[in-house]
């Protein structure tokens, strides 16, 4: 039996299905217009205002540059060496530049500008058109710091010590006064510094060279009061006047000895000659003991032997040649101690003097209303995301 031919099979439709859309399409809805609003108010009011704020009512604004730093006329010596080592070592950070920095920026400079130039009669009078950069004339003097602060810019770097200001102000001489004077008190600061580092250094030496010159004059006092008392100038002189005297009767007494003994091997006893010379003899020797128990048991002027006489002034002669001496090394000392003070004085120097502005530079508008723009729509993105995270997890 025939088998018959398979028939064939009907080919599969390959064509793609078409797919159903997802979404339909988008509509504005009440969420859009409100971005929308908030956008208005958020980025296009704020960036219209500091438009018109700037252009129209801002007053221009004068720079005056000046910088400086402190120097030192500190001359190092050999000596210096263990020094350089201790401030190496030290703890301390605090330089006279970073001193000045807090200084420019605290209020007793304020204080002290105002008082020589009238902060509130340079910064005031644009302050009824230009409520935000101009100074309100009943501000006290914190309000006035903080604008200082504002108008007064600092540099500083510190690894160089260099400082450089930048002061505004709404005229460009007033700008100039300003850096010239804040130059001047930072000036006097720093040789206020100075001033009480050198007193420092030398306030324990003036101390010593007091101390030894009062012990010098105690001693000289002592010594002079001695002599009035006494009526001798120089004990010494005249112990030697008396020992020349003693020695003189000595050799008269050495005479009369000679002359007895040559009248006693001549003459008979009962001579007038050999008794005038007997009593001579006698006299001489009570002279010469009289003479010689002034150097132990009496005085010619108070009955103080001169032993003792002698001991208080050689006692008083030690204590004034030992203050003299200590008067003189203490005068060392001090002399010193302000050498190497001064040789460590301190100024500031000023490598760039107060500068005359030409043209206003401030305040920077396009800048200005840059960064309020960026900020704004900043806001404006970070509320807007806030918005939609928070509608997706509900």
């Amino acid at each position: 039996m025939a088998k018959t031919p398979a028939q064939p099979k009907p080919a599969e439709n390959t064509a793609p299905k078409q797919s159903k859309p997802i979404a339909g399409p988008s509509r504005k809805k009440g969420r859009h217009w409100g971005l929308l609003l908030y956008f208005v108010i958020l980025v296009v009011l704020p960036i219209a205002a500091a438009v018109w704020y700037l252009n129209t009512k801002a007053v221009d604004q004068y720079a005056s540059t000046v910088a400086f730093t402190v120097r030192s006329e500190d001359v190092s010596s050999a000596t210096d060496l263990l020094g350089g080592l201790g401030s190496t070592f030290s703890g301390s950070t605090s330089t006279d530049t970073d001193i000045l920095y807090e200084f420019i920026r605290s209020q007793p400079l304020v204080a002290a500008v105002d008082e020589r130039v009238d902060l509130k009669s340079i910064y005031s009078p644009p302050h009824e058109t230009d409520p935000i950069f101009g100074l309100n004339p009943d501000s006290t003097i914190e309000e006035m710091t903080d604008y200082w602060q504002r108008m007064v810019r600092v540099s500083y770097d510190a690894s160089s010590g260099l400082m450089e200001l930048r002061v505004l102000a709404f005229n460009p001489e007033d700008a100039t006064t300003l850096a010239q004077v804040i130059f001047e008190e930072s000036s006097a600061m720093i040789n206020d510094l100075s001033a009480i580092a050198r007193e420092d250094a030398t306030r324990y030496a003036r101390e010593d060279l007091d101390l030894a010159l009062e012990r010098l004059k105690g001693a000289r006092e002592a010594l002079t009061s001695f002599r009035i008392a006494n009526e001798i100038v120089d004990p010494s002189a005249d112990i030697q006047g008396q020992v020349g005297l003693v020695n003189t009767l000595q050799a008269q007494l050495a005479e009369a000895l000679i002359e007895l003994d040559l009248l006693t091997s001549s003459t008979r006893a009962g001579d007038p000659r050999l008794v005038q010379t007997e009593k001579r003899v006698e006299v001489i020797e009570e002279r010469i003991r009289q003479e010689r128990r002034k150097f132990g048991v009496g005085s010619a002027v108070d009955d103080s032997g001169y032993a003792t006489t002698i001991a208080e002034f050689e006692r008083l002669a030690v204590d004034r040649e030992f203050a003299e001496q200590a008067y003189g090394l203490a005068l060392a000392a001090f002399d010193s101690a302000r050498a190497e003070a001064n040789r460590q004085s301190r100024y500031l120097a000023a490598y760039i003097e107060p500068t005359m502005a030409e043209k206003s530079e401030f305040p920077q508008r396009l800048l200005m209303i840059f960064i309020v723009a960026l900020f704004s729509f900043l806001i404006w993105s970070i509320g807007s995301l806030a918005y939609y995270a928070l509608r997706d997890r509900r």
